[in-house]
């Protein structure tokens, strides 16, 4: 029998820096709000830009969500 141990990724084992992945991921997204402001034309740049921003927010509150709910260590 191959035994009850619960199969794992190799990140669980060594956990990196969380709060710091967090922290990045809302600089850049304000970084890229930020260049909305930039030497443009039209509005297609700034559609992208806006989505960037908002996937990585979205990212990082759903982070959060499943860490305090216990979904994710």
């Amino acid at each position: 029998m191959a035994g009850s141990e619960p199969v794992t990724s190799p990140d669980q084992h060594k956990p990196g820096h969380r709060k710091a992945g967090q922290i990045g991921a809302v600089v850049v997204a304000l970084s890229l709000l930020a260049m909305i402001c930039g030497n443009h034309e039209g509005r297609v740049e700034d559609i992208f830009l806006i989505a960037g921003a908002a996937i990585l927010l979205l990212i990082v509150i759903g982070d959060v969500v499943l860490r305090r709910s216990g979904l994710r260590s």
